[in-house]
């Protein structure tokens, strides 16, 4: 039997079953030694430090118990030991590793695992440090002793000469990021190192949040307790992360996560507060303080989830520094090209702060891997803090030695400003806070010191349209950092009511150039704007019936006639409207009576208009509707019928029945008008149409209606063609001295040679003009080319003692364009303003009175004479003329050439008066020598007329002035 069996197991089947036996068994080893060996780390007397990271096999969920495979022994032999968890809570995390004393020594090592290390930690859910390792089994002998140490796990090791010995450590977390097999020496000599630079580090960064506090109290700029907190925050920072921490009072490791986390959310605040406050982006940017407001806020909440899950906390913190990074770089560039100062200032620790994240961003992942490089990151944050410093202390010291002895001038201001009634505004540039003294508050009705504080609480209370046009204002101060600040604008009280205020100051400097304060007066202008703007709606409304005069009426036609080509529904129809025998109630019943009609009239035309609708008062007796909301004719013709026939309802004044009719012409838009005016100018031939069928009457146009004004239109556009072919000349009428007949000056007169008619009178020429609205054209033309004569005349002849006089024949000439042409004249010709004169009507000037004292004041401080013409055969109103600049009155012709004792009493009286006044008379129209002696003993200085010489072109002036002044001229 035994025989039997071993030829089977000899057999081919046996061997079979043989082989299979032996695999089971190699398996059931492997299940029951799951830790291979390990190669070991040959270890010399030389070698005072080796990394084991790589050479460590990790581990992970496997259990309490661990049984490792130690590495070949110097017999050849691998063994293998089983350990066991020291602690209840351990997670089945292990690691093993081999060394080798490959001398013939014995030698003592330490094997030291950081708790924490920046390299390799990761952005996110980083890995904020915790125990390594809590114990370490060696293959033969007793488990390791532990030396003390706060920061690293430190094992002491000795190794027996040609000792191979395979380690299993257990774990604490899943982790190892770094394990270091050092020399003792070298180990504390190292430790001793760090211990040396981290102290003078935290001594800096000490010294540095203190000074900067310190600064705070003493200069209380919001700059700084920015860069204080900072300060404070790297601060914190390295005690956490140099260790310092710890040994002011007692953490565990779980603690230590929450400090770090903690101290790095802080830091990633500091930073994004100090770049708002700093670049001082809360003045005029309020969403950008929103926006930095809710991204602070979300910092502080970091601080709650650092106590649940500090991985989390401190990877929201470290993506913080790279969007604040962001951020800096694209203000800095916006404000630096827009010349902010504190912005280029920043580059340089701008630029620090951004090569320190890209290190730490290498160094957290894993890209850098060396031992220097997380103390070297803290001594950089030192760094950066001390860069701020000095960049924020420029600024905050910037002027400082003036800035108290300006207040005090400022007190003294407020007392001598005191009794006058205005405030002083004081504005803090760099606090951003302005004063007002006394407090302006009071004076809006709101609570003390409510306009006390930053520029932005003024905004919400100053008119929508006016804030932009203040914010601007203030911020073109301090880009340009010269100048003078005066501005006017809107603000409400509390009442709901606007005031107007207008601010006079002036920036002050700092030794930096940068402005530091803005000084000046803040003073309550309502009544003065009110009084302007009165004058200005006098200027486009009827100071009768509070109706938009004709420039409203033809703007407001003109913007509809710009909408009728798009628009189908739109097809406005004018009706000129002009009360028949109007001057017979003004004769029978006075002036009063007949501006009371015609307050009457207006109020029932504007019973019949809706709110698109427009009614204007074009002059005397003669309105303009604009009729918009009527497009079909039908209905058009009864609304034209409806205002007929409330014109014609009786009146009662004064205890009579007054009954009016109007005349209405009416005029509809077609494709082919093109201009307000001619639509305008269609209703009046229509009007005029229906005045001539003998009034009462709505009559529409008919373009056979044109032929009756074609003379006046072709007068028109052949004007406009000779304007723009320069066939417009002037000519010149002398103006002597009476009492030696010298030549003092001329009256510039246009004159018109048209190709078909011949000379075409003034007064016809002026009438076109107004007509076509080319009054302003042919004034600047006159006044250009006076001024160019002139200075031709002067260049042939030198200096002579002459003056030019030009008309302006129309009243709505006097506005500001007028001053405008004017100056630009003066400008381009570089002409004396004191030989050029304007001369305007009586009659004119008087139309609207206060706009031309306006205008006039505007045209005499430009240095221009001014002349009232036609003086005595108008209003001759003495407290008219007291009012007005004139400096010269010219006596029409009819008082200068009449006769009679009375006449004489006249003339004397006048010329008596403007000699009082300080003016210079001129007569005009002297018809013989006698006349010209006679003014001449009445004192009256210039005469003008054809006795004297007709008007004359400009070579001819030349001419006479070359043999009147022969010597003027030098070679």
């Amino acid at each position: 039997m035994t025989s039997g069996v071993n030829l089977s197991l000899q057999s081919v089947p046996g061997r079979a079953l043989l082989a299979f036996l032996m695999v089971l068994l190699s398996l059931c080893a492997l299940l029951s030694a799951p830790a291979m060996a390990v190669e070991p780390v040959k270890i010399s007397r030389e070698d005072t430090a080796l990394n084991l990271t790589a050479t460590t096999e990790i581990y992970n969920n496997q259990g309490d118990k661990l049984t490792v495979t130690a590495a070949d022994g110097p017999d050849g032999i691998r063994r293998r030991f089983a350990v066991e968890a020291s602690s209840p809570t351990h997670q089945g995390d292990w690691a093993v590793f081999a060394l080798a004393n490959v001398t013939d020594e014995q030698i003592e090592r330490l094997i030291v695992a950081p708790h924490y290390r920046l390299v390799n930690s990761k952005v996110f859910w980083p890995d904020l440090g915790s125990q390594r390792i809590v114990a370490i089994t060696p293959s033969e002998g007793f488990a390791l002793d532990r030396q003390p140490s706060p920061e690293d796990d430190v094992f002491r090791i000795t190794l027996n000469p040609g000792a191979v010995v395979t380690f299993a450590a257990e774990l604490a977390s899943p982790d190892l990021p770094q394990l270091y097999l050092w020399e003792p020496d070298a180990y504390k000599d190292t430790v001793n190192a760090f211990t040396l630079y981290r102290g003078i580090v935290l001594g800096i960064a000490g010294l540095l949040a203190v000074f900067l506090t310190i600064l705070f109290v003493v200069k209380g700029t919001s700059m700084l307790p920015a860069t204080a907190a900072l300060a404070w925050a790297v601060l914190g920072y390295i005690c956490v992360d140099f260790g310092f921490l710890e040994k002011l009072i007692t953490i565990t490791s779980s603690d230590q996560r929450i400090w770090r986390a903690s101290t790095e959310v802080a830091l990633a605040a500091g930073l994004v507060i100090f770049l708002f406050t700093y670049l001082n982006l809360n003045r005029w940017h309020v969403n950008l303080g929103y926006a930095t407001f809710a991204w602070v806020l979300g910092l502080g909440l970091l601080f709650g989830v650092a106590i649940y899950d500090p991985s989390i906390a401190s990877g929201v913190a470290r993506l913080s520094y790279a969007m604040t990074a962001a951020a800096g770089i694209v203000l800095i560039i916006y404000l630096g090209f827009n010349r902010y100062d504190r912005a280029i200032l920043l580059v340089p620790a701008w630029v620090l702060i951004l090569v320190w994240l890209f290190g730490a961003w290498l160094t957290v992942t894993g890209q850098i891997d060396n031992d220097v490089v997380q103390p070297a990151l803290g001594g950089g944050l030192v760094l950066i803090v001390l860069l701020i410093g000095f960049t924020v202390m420029q600024h905050a010291f910037a002027g400082g030695a003036l800035h108290q002895g300006l207040f005090s001038d400022l007190e003294r201001q407020s007392l001598a400003l005191t009794g006058s009634g205005d405030t002083v505004w004081d504005w803090d540039v760099a606090r951003d806070r302005v004063v007002t003294i006394p407090d302006l508050s009071a004076k809006l009705g709101l609570p003390a010191g409510a306009m006390h504080g930053a520029v932005r609480n003024w905004l919400p209370r100053l008119h929508p349209d006016d804030r932009d046009r203040f914010k601007a204002t203030l911020d073109v101060l301090l880009e340009h950092r010269r100048g003078r600040l005066s501005h006017e604008f809107r603000i409400r009280a509390e009442d709901g009511h606007f005031h107007w205020l207008a601010i006079r100051a002036r920036p002050v400097l700092g030794s930096n150039g940068e402005i530091i304060r803005c000084v000046g007066t803040i003073i309550d202008v309502t009544e003065q704007r009110n009084s302007v703007d009165r004058l200005l709606n006098d200027a486009l409304r009827d100071n009768l019936t509070g109706l938009p005069n004709r420039q409203i009426f033809l703007d407001r036609l003109e913007g509809v006639m710009t909408l009728a080509p798009t628009d189908e529904r739109v097809r406005p129809t004018v009706m000129i409207i002009d009360i028949d025998r109007y001057k017979l109630v003004n004769d029978a019943l006075g002036i009063a009576a007949g501006d009371n009609i015609l307050i009457a009239l207006t109020r029932r035309l504007r019973r019949l208009l809706k709110p698109q609708d427009t009614l204007a008062r074009l002059s005397g007796d003669q309105f303009g509707l604009l009729l918009v909301s009527e497009a079909n004719p039908a209905k058009v013709a009864d609304f034209a019928d409806a205002v007929s026939r409330a014109i014609s309802v009786p009146l009662s004044f004064a205890n009579r029945e007054v009954v009016l009719t109007a005349s209405i012409g009416l005029a509809t838009w077609v494709t082919q008008q093109d201009s307000a005016s001619g639509l305008v100018n269609d209703a009046e031939l229509a009007m005029y149409r229906a005045k001539k069928a003998g009034g009462n009457r709505v009559e529409p146009f008919q373009p056979s209606f044109r032929g009756m004004g074609f003379d006046r239109m072709q007068t028109e556009a052949d004007l406009r063609r000779a304007m723009e072919r320069r066939e417009l000349s002037l000519a010149y009428q002398p103006i002597i001295r009476l009492n030696d007949a010298e030549i003092a000056g001329f009256e510039a007169v246009i004159r018109w040679d048209h190709p078909k008619r011949g000379p075409v009178p003034l007064n016809e020429i002026n009438d076109a003009a107004e007509a076509a609205g080319l009054c302003s054209a042919l004034n600047a033309f006159a006044l250009e080319k006076a001024a160019q004569d002139l200075n031709a005349w002067q260049d042939q002849t030198g200096t002579i003692p002459v003056f030019l006089t030009v008309s302006i024949p129309s009243g709505q000439l006097l506005n500001n364009e007028l001053c405008n042409d004017v100056k630009a004249v003066l400008t381009r010709t570089q002409c004396q303003p004191e030989q050029l004169k304007l001369e305007f009507g009586e009659t004119l000037v008087m139309e609207n009175p206060e706009q031309s004292r306006l205008v006039l004041e505007k045209l005499k401080q430009s240095g221009i004479g001014l002349a009232l013409t036609d003086f005595g055969t108008g209003y001759s109103s003495l407290s008219y003329l007291a009012r007005f600049p004139f400096d010269t009155i010219k006596l029409d012709k009819a008082l200068v050439g009449g006769e009679g004792e009375r006449r004489a009493i006249l003339l004397r009286s006048m010329i008596a008066m403007a000699k009082d006044l300080g003016m210079d008379v001129v007569a005009e129209g002297i018809e013989s020598d006698e006349d010209a002696m006679e003014l001449a003993r009445l004192g009256c200085r210039y005469g003008q007329s054809y006795l004297f010489g007709a008007p004359m072109l400009s070579d001819s002036v030349l001419r006479l002035l070359k043999e009147r002044f022969p010597l003027t001229k030098r070679a």
